[in-house]
C-alpha cells in the first residue's frame, strides 16, 4: 500500500508547492535569483529537522568513489535545472511549465528500463508511457508546443540532460537514505546559491517570506517521499503515479491563478487515473 501512497502524496504536495511558487514569483522584486537563494537554505533546514527526528543514517562511506561522483553530478544538474526552470516560470504559465517539465520523464522511463533490470516490467512501462504521453498530448496546440520564448532553454535542457538526474538518483538510493541524500544535496546547492544570490536574498519582500516557507516545507517532504518511492517501487512506477502532479498543478492554477479551462488536460487526468488503476489491479 505504501508503494502507492508515497508517490501520490508526493505529487499532491509538489503540486501545491509549484502553485505557491508561481504566486511567490508574481510578487514584486522576487526573481529566480531570490527564489533559489532562499529556498535551498530553507529546504536544508527542514530536511535537517526531519533527519534528526527520524535518525536517518549518514556516514563518510557515502562520500567515496562512485557515490561521490554521482552525488556531485546530481547536484550540478539540479543547480542548472533550477536556474533555467525558475527563470522561465517568471514569464510563462505555471501549467505550461509543469507540462513541459514532464517531457523529461519519457527518456527517463526508457533509459531506466534499459539500464536497470528491476525496471523491466512491460505492463508498468507501457502504462507509464501512456500516462506521460497523455500529458504531452494535452499540451500540443495547433501542431506545436505553445510555450514562451524564454521557456525554450528549459525545454532543450529537459530533453537532453535532466532525465539523467533520475537515473543518478536511483543509483545513489541503493546506498543512501532518502532523507540523508536530500539533506546533503540541498546543502551542497546552498554553497553555490547563497554566495551567488546574496544581494537578492537580502532584498526579499516581507510579503513573499510566508509563501517561501510554506512552499519549501511542501517540496521538501514531497521530494523525500519521491525518493522513498524510487527505493520501494522503482523509477518507472514512481513516474507513472507522479504524472498526476502536472494535472493537479493545472487544476490548482484554475482555482487560484485563474488559468483558462482546457478540456484536453482534463482528459489527460482521466487517462492517468485509468493507468494507475490498471497498474494497481494487475
Amino acid at each position: 500500500m505504501l508503494n502507492f501512497i508515497y508517490p501520490v502524496i508526493s505529487s499532491v504536495l509538489q503540486a501545491g508547492s509549484f502553485t505557491l511558487d508561481k504566486m511567490t514569483m508574481s510578487v514584486k522584486k522576487v526573481t529566480y535569483k531570490t527564489y533559489n537563494g532562499i529556498s535551498f537554505p530553507l529546504m536544508t533546514l527542514f530536511t535537517l529537522v526531519l533527519l534528526l527526528i527520524f535518525r536517518a543514517p549518514l556516514s563518510w562511506d557515502l562520500f567515496k568513489g562512485k557515490l561521490l561522483l554521482f552525488l556531485l553530478l546530481a547536484v550540478i544538474i539540479t543547480i542548472i535545472t533550477n536556474l533555467i526552470f525558475y527563470r522561465a516560470l517568471k514569464s510563462d504559465n505555471l501549467s505550461e511549465m509543469e507540462t513541459i517539465s514532464l517531457l523529461t520523464q519519457i527518456p527517463l522511463i526508457i533509459f531506466a528500463s534499459i539500464f536497470f533490470k528491476d525496471e523491466r516490467n512491460i505492463l508498468v512501462l507501457v502504462l507509464a508511457l501512456i500516462a506521460v504521453s497523455s500529458i504531452i498530448w494535452s499540451h500540443w496546440k495547433r501542431h506545436h508546443f505553445a510555450i514562451a520564448r524564454k521557456t525554450w532553454p528549459f525545454l532543450i535542457w529537459a530533453l537532453l540532460v535532466a532525465p539523467f538526474r533520475g537515473l543518478i538518483s536511483k543509483v545513489l538510493l541503493e546506498s543512501w537514505n532518502p532523507i540523508s541524500l536530500q539533506l546533503v544535496e540541498n546543502f551542497l546547492i546552498c554553497l553555490v546559491f547563497v554566495p551567488l544570490f546574496y544581494k537578492s536574498i537580502k532584498s526579499v519582500p516581507k510579503k513573499a517570506i510566508i509563501f517561501l516557507i510554506i512552499t519549501n516545507i511542501l517540496t521538501t517532504v514531497a521530494w523525500i517521499l519521491y525518493y522513498f518511492s524510487y527505493q520501494m517501487s522503482g523509477v518507472v512506477y514512481t513516474v507513472m503515479i507522479f504524472s498526476l502532479q502536472p494535472v493537479l498543478v493545472y487544476i490548482s492554477s484554475l482555482i487560484f491563478l485563474k488559468d483558462k479551462l482546457d478540456w484536453k488536460k482534463l482528459v489527460a487526468f482521466g487517462i492517468i487515473l485509468v493507468t494507475i488503476i490498471v497498474a494497481q489491479i494487475f
